[in-house]
């Protein structure tokens, strides 16, 4: 049966000599997996070039539960990124925020969570300042929709932040999850940053690699399976 849906592109793999096999976060389907035809020409009716990671995408596709992969009949641009394949630091924040959704994202439909891709990735694309601090918002923010975002609001000073139970605590948990008291302050700042304002944010690099590390150790602990990134020391090197 036919559907369309539109979709945010995670990754790529080359599967053989005549297709690609991308993996594709939809609004009507969660996580799904689509074989696409490297065939170039004017009759493609989903062109591989489509397929940039983030690029967001109108489908026409069959979906059956029993397949693993699934066939795209028809895709389009359904919005248009000028800037972030054309600029090193958004491409390469691009392939971080790519990899990191796919281990993040399960095959469960969310149009809250498709909304908030959307819009992220649309200002990703038209911010004109730095974003040195996106990768940064987009992970707290997304937290919120998996159901553990964190309660930066209730710092106080030297308190130190339980990634278990997502808070600050005043006493040494009696786990080993935790920050120390200095990242714990690190941390409280983002309480205050928004896609608005991260630009006024300034952090020492080792302080922004502190962050997203830990950031990253948060999801670790909420997630099942979630393995290391292999991007990440790219965007450390950057940023």
């Amino acid at each position: 049966m036919l559907y369309k849906t539109r979709g945010l592109v995670l990754n790529t793999i080359n599967y053989n000599d005549k297709y690609i096999l991308a993996q594709v976060f939809t609004e009507s389907f969660g996580r799904v997996t689509y074989m696409v035809s490297k065939t170039r020409g004017r009759s493609t009716k989903a062109p591989r070039s489509l397929f940039s990671p983030l690029a967001i995408l109108d489908m026409e596709v069959e979906h059956q539960v029993s397949r693993d992969i699934q066939r795209i009949r028809e895709a389009g641009i359904d919005t248009h990124l000028y800037s972030i394949s054309g600029d090193p630091a958004k491409t390469s924040m691009a392939f971080f925020l790519s990899e990191f959704l796919t281990r993040v994202l399960r095959d469960t439909s969310d149009k809250l969570i498709f909304e908030f891709l959307g819009r992220s990735v649309q200002i990703l694309d038209m911010t004109d300042k730095s974003i040195a601090n996106y990768h940064l918002v987009f992970m707290l923010k997304l937290s919120h929709f998996l159901g553990f975002y964190p309660n930066l609001e209730e710092y106080r000073d030297n308190g130190l932040f339980d990634m278990m139970n997502g808070e600050f605590v005043s006493c040494q948990p009696l786990h080993r999850h935790f920050l120390n008291r200095q990242e714990s302050k690190v941390l409280s700042l983002l309480a205050r940053i928004s896609y608005e304002n991260m630009h006024h944010f300034v952090f020492t690099r080792q302080d922004r690699i502190i962050i997203i590390n830990r950031i990253i150790e948060y999801y670790r602990l909420h997630l099942y399976d979630f393995p290391a990134l292999k991007s990440l020391d790219v965007l450390h090197e950057l940023f």
